[in-house]
């Protein structure tokens, strides 16, 4: 008896044994197979951990972008083994179709068999596809050679967009009547202040929208740009007087012959000072200037367009300091400390001397666009920021990072539109270049009597460089007896005239357009 109830208890608790397994087993496999939890990433830590993806998954990636509304990761793979080795790392796995082999293989056949001018196209991971955008001008039989190459490609491969503007680069066009910026206007009888500097006449120039002032001959640019007093005008950008000026900043107006195009980032090669602008741009002009007609700051030492477009400007001046900055158009300066790769969903602003500041997000990279006359530019970067001509070469940031360079595109600041930018990473490759330039406070110079005097006595005093990219006030001068008479006392608007767009306005916002008030036709 006693052996049977001690047996009858071994059973007993085998079977409860059991069951306590049944019961904990679930949970254990469950907890291994749980994945990990979505991380949070910032555009340069995305970039970091999909490059490192990218690495792991070889051929079965299919491209990233960035939810930046959660700040998630995206990465598309091709199976769902892929998928749970992105999942581990935080990031959401998409499974997609086509690879990014095919994807880049199909922008190739778009090269050879649509090469059509008004036409362009990048590759968008969040729909897995090529997307063709065709502007206004592609008709007719145009429209019929690129949707014969576009049918041949499928429709899982491709999709056709129509833009409402007309694709161009954006130093082009008459810039007197550039949006953004306010015509020239002489109260009390004006004169025109070359480059839509400040007038001077009967001591008083009105330059609307907050451009120049010139008072008992005395120029006061908004945002700090320069002050011209009895004829003493400022180098601009907070420079000294003479072109010894540390020099503008990111989306400042620079100046080449009759083209005007606006700065990207200042930088060093082999520890002298330099800066990037626009390869078109650098085209255009061997020397550069921050003012209309003033003294050249800078050569174009490479410069590379169409394919690509980027161009590097020395600076004339080797021991020139200028900040890694760029201008904010309210008077303040934003720091630029690094390079980085654009990501799709990517939050970026971008600078220029026509509109100032405006911000969007990258929608497409590897891009091709087609601006016509044999102007084809590959690897560029889409986005959704507009721009208009004069902005070309401006810089496009995100945070303290250098993104891009504005090449051109379609639309304007009124209706919106498209900008493609050629990646600063690349110009930085390519020229052997680097964020910064020196680190300097942008301008400790005094420019005292290195300006114009005016036939009144007028004696020009401008503080070169006070404040941050010539958001100070730079150039008080005193204006002597006789500074009130237009003739004797005016700025001259050749060596005097201040930067229009050197300073820290903002042209979107009302400062003068550089070329507005006057008239001239400028690039």
């Amino acid at each position: 008896m006693n052996k049977r109830l001690r047996t009858g208890a071994i059973a007993t608790a085998g079977v409860a044994a059991v069951a306590a397994a049944a019961i904990l087993l679930p949970n254990a496999n469950a907890s291994t197979d749980q994945p990990a939890a979505l991380k949070t990433f910032s555009a340069h830590s995305a970039t970091q951990m999909a490059t490192s993806l990218k690495a792991d998954l070889e051929d079965n990636g299919a491209g990233w972008y960035l939810d930046s509304s959660k700040g998630h990761l995206v990465m598309n793979v091709l199976s769902e083994d892929d998928a749970e080795n992105v999942r581990a790392k935080g990031a959401v796995a998409k499974v997609v179709h086509n690879s990014m082999t095919a994807l880049k293989s199909g922008t190739r056949s778009l090269r050879e068999s649509a090469a059509v001018p008004g036409t362009a196209w990048s590759i968008d991971p969040k729909t897995n596809k090529i997307v063709v955008t065709a502007d206004r001008t592609v008709t007719g039989a145009k429209m019929a050679t690129l949707t014969k190459a576009t049918d041949g490609m499928g429709t899982g491969m491709v999709t056709v967009k129509r833009s409402q503007g007309e694709f161009k680069r954006f130093d082009g066009g008459d810039a007197g009547s550039a949006a953004g910026g306010a015509a020239g206007s002489a109260a009390g009888g004006a004169g025109d202040a070359a480059g839509g500097a400040g007038d001077a006449a009967g001591g008083a120039g009105d330059a609307a929208g907050g451009a120049g002032d010139a008072a008992g001959g005395a120029g006061d640019a908004a945002g700090g740009a320069g002050d011209a007093a009895g004829g003493a005008g400022d180098g601009g950008g907070g420079a000294g007087d003479g072109g010894q000026a540390a020099g503008p900043v990111g989306g400042s107006a620079i100046f080449g012959g009759n083209a005007r195009c606006s700065l990207g980032f200042n930088v060093t090669v082999k520890g002298a000072p330099a800066f990037l602008t626009a390869g078109h741009c650098g085209n255009d002009s061997k020397t550069w200037s921050a003012d209309q007609g003033g003294q050249p700051i800078g050569t174009v030492a490479d410069s590379q367009f169409p394919k690509t477009d980027f161009a590097l400007v020395s600076y004339d001046d080797t021991a020139a300091q200028p900040q890694s900055a760029v201008d904010l158009g309210n008077g303040s300066t934003q720091e630029i400390t690094k390079a980085a790769e654009a990501a799709v969903g990517m939050k970026v602003q971008r600078s220029g001397s026509t509109t100032g500041l405006h911000d969007g997000t990258v929608t497409g990279l590897d891009a091709t666009v087609n601006y016509g006359n044999g102007d084809i530019v590959n690897g560029l970067i889409q986005t959704d920021v507009c721009a208009e001509p004069g902005d070309s070469g401006g810089a496009m940031f995100s945070d303290d990072s250098a993104v891009g360079l504005t090449s051109g595109g379609s639309g304007d600041c009124t209706a919106g539109g498209e900008t493609f930018f050629q990646p600063v990473t690349d110009a930085l490759k390519a020229t052997g270049a680097e964020i910064g330039a020196g680190g300097g406070d942008n301008g400790g110079g005094n420019a005292a009597g290195g300006s114009d005097n005016a036939a009144g006595g007028g004696n020009g005093a401008g503080n070169g460089g006070a404040g941050n990219a010539g958001a100070g006030n730079a150039g008080a001068g005193n204006a002597g007896a006789g500074a009130g008479d237009p003739g004797a006392g005016a700025e001259d608007p050749g060596t005097g005239a201040q930067d229009p767009g050197a300073g820290a306005e903002d042209p979107g916002a009302g400062a003068q357009d550089p070329g507005a008030a006057g008239g001239d036709a400028l690039n």
